[in-house]
Protein backbone atom coordinates (compact mmCIF):
# COMPACT_ATOMS: atom_id res chain seq x y z
CA UNK A 1 0.00 0.00 0.00
CA UNK A 2 1.35 3.43 -1.01
CA UNK A 3 1.19 5.98 1.80
CA UNK A 4 0.55 9.61 0.86
CA UNK A 5 3.36 11.98 1.81
CA UNK A 6 2.67 14.78 4.26
CA UNK A 7 1.89 18.14 2.66
CA UNK A 8 4.72 19.81 4.57
CA UNK A 9 7.48 18.56 6.87
CA UNK A 10 10.21 20.41 8.71
CA UNK A 11 12.74 18.18 10.49
CA UNK A 12 15.20 19.72 12.95
CA UNK A 13 15.13 23.03 11.10
CA UNK A 14 17.23 25.91 12.33
CA UNK A 15 17.91 29.35 10.90
CA UNK A 16 20.72 31.68 11.96
CA UNK A 17 21.15 35.19 10.56
CA UNK A 18 24.38 37.15 10.36
CA UNK A 19 23.89 40.75 11.53
CA UNK A 20 26.08 43.67 12.49
CA UNK A 21 25.67 42.56 16.09
CA UNK A 22 26.71 39.01 15.32
CA UNK A 23 24.79 35.78 14.76
CA UNK A 24 21.08 35.72 15.63
CA UNK A 25 19.35 32.36 15.95
CA UNK A 26 15.80 32.78 14.60
CA UNK A 27 14.66 29.14 14.69
CA UNK A 28 16.04 26.14 16.55
CA UNK A 29 15.26 22.45 16.03
CA UNK A 30 11.78 23.03 14.59
CA UNK A 31 9.78 19.90 13.78
CA UNK A 32 6.51 20.59 11.98
CA UNK A 33 4.20 18.35 9.97
CA UNK A 34 1.02 19.12 8.04
CA UNK A 35 -0.98 16.27 6.55
CA UNK A 36 -2.76 16.45 3.21
CA UNK A 37 -5.88 18.62 3.48
CA UNK A 38 -5.06 19.77 7.01
CA UNK A 39 -5.40 23.37 8.20
CA UNK A 40 -2.66 24.24 10.70
CA UNK A 41 -2.35 27.64 12.38
CA UNK A 42 0.78 28.94 14.10
CA UNK A 43 0.71 31.33 17.05
CA UNK A 44 3.68 32.98 18.69
CA UNK A 45 5.07 36.27 19.99
CA UNK A 46 6.45 38.86 17.59
CA UNK A 47 9.94 38.00 16.39
CA UNK A 48 9.67 34.29 17.23
CA UNK A 49 10.25 33.10 13.66
CA UNK A 50 6.69 32.35 12.49
CA UNK A 51 7.14 34.17 9.17
CA UNK A 52 10.64 32.71 8.82
CA UNK A 53 9.16 29.18 9.01
CA UNK A 54 6.65 30.09 6.31
CA UNK A 55 9.35 31.50 4.04
CA UNK A 56 11.33 28.28 4.48
CA UNK A 57 8.29 26.26 3.37
CA UNK A 58 7.84 28.56 0.37
CA UNK A 59 11.46 28.11 -0.66
CA UNK A 60 12.09 31.85 -0.23
CA UNK A 61 14.73 31.32 2.45
CA UNK A 62 17.31 28.57 2.98
CA UNK A 63 17.53 26.73 6.28
CA UNK A 64 20.81 26.75 8.19
CA UNK A 65 20.16 23.21 9.37
CA UNK A 66 17.54 20.47 9.03
CA UNK A 67 15.32 19.28 6.18
CA UNK A 68 12.20 20.70 4.55
CA UNK A 69 9.88 18.86 2.14
CA UNK A 70 6.56 19.57 0.44
CA UNK A 71 4.55 16.50 -0.59
CA UNK A 72 7.64 14.37 -0.03
CA UNK A 73 9.89 16.49 -2.27
CA UNK A 74 12.80 18.49 -0.83
CA UNK A 75 12.36 22.26 -0.97
CA UNK A 76 15.24 23.83 -2.88
CA UNK A 77 13.64 27.15 -3.82
CA UNK A 78 10.29 28.60 -4.92
CA UNK A 79 8.13 26.13 -6.83
CA UNK A 80 4.62 25.47 -8.08
CA UNK A 81 4.02 23.21 -5.09
CA UNK A 82 3.21 26.14 -2.80
CA UNK A 83 1.11 29.27 -3.04
CA UNK A 84 1.75 32.24 -0.76
CA UNK A 85 -0.38 35.11 0.58
CA UNK A 86 1.28 37.83 2.68
CA UNK A 87 -0.19 40.57 4.88
CA UNK A 88 -0.55 42.85 1.87
CA UNK A 89 -1.89 41.49 -1.43
CA UNK A 90 0.73 43.45 -3.44
CA UNK A 91 -1.54 43.86 -6.45
CA UNK A 92 -0.25 45.70 -9.51
CA UNK A 93 -2.31 48.92 -9.65
CA UNK A 94 -2.15 49.22 -13.45
CA UNK A 95 -3.61 45.75 -14.01
CA UNK A 96 -7.24 44.74 -13.68
CA UNK A 97 -8.37 42.29 -11.01
CA UNK A 98 -8.47 39.50 -13.61
CA UNK A 99 -4.96 40.25 -14.86
CA UNK A 100 -3.63 40.37 -11.30
CA UNK A 101 -5.01 36.88 -10.70
CA UNK A 102 -3.39 35.76 -13.97
CA UNK A 103 0.13 36.85 -12.95
CA UNK A 104 1.25 33.32 -11.88
CA UNK A 105 0.15 31.97 -15.26
CA UNK A 106 2.56 34.31 -17.00
CA UNK A 107 5.35 33.68 -14.51
CA UNK A 108 5.00 29.89 -14.70
CA UNK A 109 4.24 29.70 -18.43
CA UNK A 110 0.79 28.14 -18.01
CA UNK A 111 -1.55 27.88 -21.03
CA UNK A 112 -3.26 31.27 -21.00
CA UNK A 113 -6.69 30.24 -22.31
CA UNK A 114 -7.17 27.64 -19.57
CA UNK A 115 -5.72 30.03 -16.99
CA UNK A 116 -8.28 32.70 -17.90
CA UNK A 117 -11.11 30.24 -17.39
CA UNK A 118 -9.71 29.18 -14.02
CA UNK A 119 -9.09 32.79 -12.96
CA UNK A 120 -12.72 33.69 -13.58
CA UNK A 121 -13.85 30.58 -11.67
CA UNK A 122 -11.65 31.56 -8.74
CA UNK A 123 -12.98 35.12 -8.73
CA UNK A 124 -16.46 33.63 -8.48
CA UNK A 125 -15.23 31.41 -5.65
CA UNK A 126 -14.01 34.42 -3.64
CA UNK A 127 -17.13 36.45 -4.45
CA UNK A 128 -15.53 38.84 -6.92
CA UNK A 129 -16.83 37.58 -10.25
CA UNK A 130 -18.44 40.93 -11.02
CA UNK A 131 -15.19 42.83 -10.36
CA UNK A 132 -12.89 41.11 -12.88
CA UNK A 133 -12.43 44.27 -14.96
CA UNK A 134 -12.02 46.65 -12.02
CA UNK A 135 -8.66 47.97 -10.78
CA UNK A 136 -7.25 47.44 -7.25
CA UNK A 137 -7.86 51.08 -6.20
CA UNK A 138 -11.59 50.50 -6.82
CA UNK A 139 -11.71 47.69 -4.22
CA UNK A 140 -11.78 47.69 -0.43
CA UNK A 141 -8.87 46.20 1.51
CA UNK A 142 -10.80 43.01 2.13
CA UNK A 143 -11.67 42.65 -1.54
CA UNK A 144 -8.03 43.19 -2.51
CA UNK A 145 -7.01 40.39 -0.15
CA UNK A 146 -9.58 38.11 -1.81
CA UNK A 147 -7.88 38.85 -5.13
CA UNK A 148 -4.61 37.77 -3.51
CA UNK A 149 -6.20 34.50 -2.39
CA UNK A 150 -7.56 33.84 -5.89
CA UNK A 151 -4.11 34.56 -7.36
CA UNK A 152 -2.54 32.11 -4.90
CA UNK A 153 -4.94 29.37 -6.01
CA UNK A 154 -4.52 29.91 -9.76
CA UNK A 155 -1.77 27.35 -10.35
CA UNK A 156 -3.47 24.82 -8.05
CA UNK A 157 -0.68 24.52 -5.45
CA UNK A 158 -0.58 21.57 -3.08
CA UNK A 159 0.16 23.78 -0.07
CA UNK A 160 -1.21 27.22 0.87
CA UNK A 161 1.08 29.42 2.96
CA UNK A 162 -0.65 32.40 4.55
CA UNK A 163 1.33 34.96 6.55
CA UNK A 164 -1.11 37.02 8.64
CA UNK A 165 -3.26 37.67 5.57
CA UNK A 166 -5.96 39.59 7.49
CA UNK A 167 -3.73 41.57 9.87
CA UNK A 168 -4.12 44.89 8.05
CA UNK A 169 -7.93 44.74 7.89
CA UNK A 170 -10.51 46.29 10.20
CA UNK A 171 -12.27 43.95 12.64
CA UNK A 172 -15.45 43.48 10.60
CA UNK A 173 -13.58 42.80 7.34
CA UNK A 174 -11.29 40.40 9.16
CA UNK A 175 -14.24 38.47 10.59
CA UNK A 176 -15.91 38.29 7.18
CA UNK A 177 -12.75 37.06 5.45
CA UNK A 178 -12.15 34.46 8.17
CA UNK A 179 -15.56 32.97 7.38
CA UNK A 180 -14.81 33.26 3.66
CA UNK A 181 -11.48 31.46 4.01
CA UNK A 182 -13.15 28.61 5.89
CA UNK A 183 -15.69 28.27 3.05
CA UNK A 184 -12.97 28.29 0.38
CA UNK A 185 -10.89 25.76 2.31
CA UNK A 186 -13.89 23.45 2.78
CA UNK A 187 -14.43 23.43 -1.00
CA UNK A 188 -10.79 23.21 -2.10
CA UNK A 189 -9.45 21.05 0.80
CA UNK A 190 -5.94 22.35 0.37
CA UNK A 191 -3.27 21.93 3.02
CA UNK A 192 -2.75 25.24 4.85
CA UNK A 193 -0.04 26.75 7.03
CA UNK A 194 -1.62 29.88 8.52
CA UNK A 195 0.45 32.39 10.51
CA UNK A 196 -1.47 34.69 12.84
CA UNK A 197 -1.25 36.75 16.02
CA UNK A 198 -4.96 36.25 16.65
CA UNK A 199 -5.80 33.41 19.04
CA UNK A 200 -9.48 33.53 18.05
CA UNK A 201 -8.59 33.37 14.35
CA UNK A 202 -6.33 30.37 14.89
CA UNK A 203 -8.86 28.43 16.98
CA UNK A 204 -11.72 29.25 14.61
CA UNK A 205 -9.95 28.17 11.41
CA UNK A 206 -7.54 25.40 12.30
CA UNK A 207 -7.57 21.63 12.71
CA UNK A 208 -4.44 22.05 14.83
CA UNK A 209 -2.79 25.03 16.46
CA UNK A 210 0.96 25.17 17.01
CA UNK A 211 2.48 27.58 19.53
CA UNK A 212 6.02 28.87 19.12
CA UNK A 213 8.34 30.11 21.85
CA UNK A 214 10.21 33.39 21.87
CA UNK A 215 13.38 33.53 19.74
CA UNK A 216 14.93 31.20 18.91
CA UNK A 217 11.55 29.88 17.87
CA UNK A 218 10.61 26.32 18.78
CA UNK A 219 7.28 24.49 18.75
CA UNK A 220 6.19 24.35 22.39
CA UNK A 221 2.63 23.08 21.88
CA UNK A 222 0.75 21.19 19.17
CA UNK A 223 -2.96 20.98 19.99
CA UNK A 224 -5.86 19.47 18.04
CA UNK A 225 -8.91 21.74 17.76
CA UNK A 226 -11.89 19.41 18.07
CA UNK A 227 -14.65 21.94 17.38
CA UNK A 228 -17.18 20.68 14.81
CA UNK A 229 -17.23 22.11 11.29
CA UNK A 230 -18.48 24.22 9.67
CA UNK A 231 -17.75 26.83 12.32
CA UNK A 232 -20.05 29.83 12.43
CA UNK A 233 -20.34 33.12 14.29
CA UNK A 234 -22.21 31.15 16.96
CA UNK A 235 -19.00 29.14 17.47
CA UNK A 236 -17.41 32.28 18.92
CA UNK A 237 -19.82 32.07 21.86
CA UNK A 238 -19.38 28.33 22.41
CA UNK A 239 -17.92 27.42 25.80
CA UNK A 240 -15.43 25.04 24.17
CA UNK A 241 -14.20 27.80 21.85
CA UNK A 242 -13.78 30.18 24.78
CA UNK A 243 -11.93 27.54 26.80
CA UNK A 244 -9.52 26.86 23.94
CA UNK A 245 -8.80 30.56 23.52
CA UNK A 246 -8.13 30.86 27.23
CA UNK A 247 -5.83 27.83 27.06
CA UNK A 248 -3.65 29.41 24.36
CA UNK A 249 -3.74 32.84 25.99
CA UNK A 250 -1.82 31.43 28.95
CA UNK A 251 1.23 31.14 26.67
CA UNK A 252 1.27 34.91 26.21
CA UNK A 253 0.25 36.26 29.62
CA UNK A 254 3.12 37.57 31.68
CA UNK A 255 1.27 38.77 34.76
Amino acid sequence: MCLMSAALELHGVGVTYATRRGQIEALSAVDLKIEQGEFVAVLGPSGCGKSTALKLAAGLLPATSGRISVAGRPVAGPSRQAGVVFQKPNLLPWKTVLNNVLLPARTLGLPMAAARVRARELLELVGLGAFADDYPFELSGGMQQRVGIARMLLHDPELLLMDEPFAALDALSREALTLELQRIWSQQRKSVLFITHSIQEAVFLADRVLVMSSRPGRIVEDKVIDLPRPRTLETLADDRFTALCQHFRRHFSHA
